[in-house]
């Protein structure tokens, strides 16, 4: 696979790493250690950051940009139904499951939210378990956690 433009991006909870081009953004994914943020960032690449530092600073809560995620048919049509839950809502798995048509195929589901390679802007730390858990997340459930208590705006005492 040939190399594509990639930025970093500092968050309050970890590096974005950031990949796109012309046809959109292909991940968007968190890292664990340090990575200097990009100084020169390439064009197709810009408004992405510009909106994650809007959403991290609490003035946006929906994200307008151009997507091109890599994934079978089926992954691409569970992401696609993640863009419709809404900011400091969540959805569990099965409702999830239930909105794109096969409730038996929630194992599935799971997975291809596991595998969503565009962090936080297809938003899929708002999937929750039926009992209200924080089950699942690639980038760990305190990242989660966090997400989702700056989402509902919430300065409350944890209840995790």
């Amino acid at each position: 696979m040939e190399s594509k433009p990639t930025a970093y991006y500092k968050t309050p909870i970890g590096t974005a790493k950031i990949i796109g081009d012309e046809d959109g953004i292909i991940a968007v994914t968190v890292l664990d250690n340090e990575i200097e943020t990009s100084k020169n960032v390439p064009n197709c690449l810009k408004e992405c950051i510009q909106q994650l530092d809007e959403y991290f600073k609490g003035t946006r809560t929906t994200f307008n940009l151009k997507l091109n995620p890599q994934g079978t048919s089926f992954q691409k049509k569970v992401w696609k139904e993640l863009l419709n839950v809404p900011f400091g809502k969540t959805r569990t798995y099965l409702e999830q499951t239930k909105k794109i048509g096969d409730p038996k195929a929630i194992r599935a589901v799971a997975s291809a939210n596991g595998k969503n390679p565009i962090w936080i802007v297809i938003p899929c730390h708002r999937i929750i378990g039926t009992n209200g858990s924080l089950t699942g997340y690639a980038g760990g459930l305190w990242r989660k956690k966090w997400l989702l208590e700056h989402e509902n705006g919430s300065k409350q005492q944890s209840l995790f």
